[in-house]
């Protein structure tokens, strides 16, 4: 678990190779790719979330939280609506495309290698950890996620597990999403004064609810001084009696943490 540091040469190449080899997939692969988008949302609901667009975090500017909606905005436009067809994989970075400053996308936060930096995209994550967790609310299948490899912040007012979102990057680290149904879904994303909100609809009643849980959460000291998070990601699958049909395990997540999990002593 201890950072490897890479050269900034390598860095790039690096991640030059690996762009290349998704455009390859994207285009020569046997991959149906989700693409149509409809303006009427599907009849029925199967899942709803929202979560706050400014959170308040340690030593981090807040206009870097500002110009993160600036590009929520720019990518909602494009994902909002979109239909995934029994058969087809949504896949966000092949439908957002680059963000660049020529699409309109500002400086926001990045993650990286621990720490956090300006640049242009910035917030996306907040998207696709979004979609992740909504996804774990239904029948779709994720077929790619990236989990974050850094724990960068103090959990403020978390209402989800630890490990529940999925990172991003253009376009090696892509969220992809399969439907196995025979029924088509439905994405809505939007954004409200405070919050990012989005759901999943889809053309036949809901046969199942679900419950996202955590086990075995551990914070570890490494022998190199540092620490270390640890989890995995469960799912009740429940019919529409509420009987529990199916216990499953869903994913493990590691993280180095990159603040101290202490508690602050509290003033009497």
């Amino acid at each position: 678990m201890k950072p490897v540091e890479r050269s900034k040469l390598r860095l790039y190449f690096g991640k030059k190779y690996y762009q290349y080899k998704r455009y390859v997939e994207w285009y020569f692969g046997r991959v149906r790719f989700a693409h149509s988008q409809l303006e009427n949302q599907l009849a029925f609901k199967v899942f709803e979330h929202k979560t706050p667009l400014l959170r308040k975090l340690k030593n981090v500017d807040m206009w870097y939280q500002y110009n993160k909606i600036i590009n929520l905005k720019i990518a909602t436009t494009r994902l909002n609506g979109i239909v995934i067809q029994p058969g087809e994989t949504f896949s966000y970075w092949k439908l957002l495309g680059n963000p660049t400053k020529r699409k309109g996308y500002v400086d926001g936060m990045v993650l990286f290698y621990g720490n956090y930096k300006a640049g242009i995209g910035g917030g996306l994550c907040q998207l696709s950890n979004l979609i992740y967790w909504m996804t774990l609310h239904t029948p779709l299948e994720v077929t790619e996620r990236h989990r974050h490899s850094y724990d960068v912040f103090p959990d403020s007012n978390r209402t989800q597990p630890f490990g529940s979102g999925a990172t991003c990057a253009y376009n090696y680290l892509d969220l992809r999403i399969y439907n196995p149904t025979d029924y088509p879904y439905q994405l809505n994303v939007y954004l409200t004064e405070e919050n990012l909100v989005g759901g999943w609809r889809t053309t036949l009643q809901p046969l199942y609810h679900y419950e996202i849980y955590e086990k075995d959460h551990l914070i570890k000291l490494e022998h190199w001084g540092g620490y270390s998070r640890h989890n995995s990601i469960y799912r009740k699958v429940y019919n529409s009696n509420l009987e529990l049909i199916k216990d499953e395990f869903i994913t493990e997540n590691h993280a180095l943490m990159m603040y101290q999990p202490l508690l602050e002593p509290v003033e009497k």
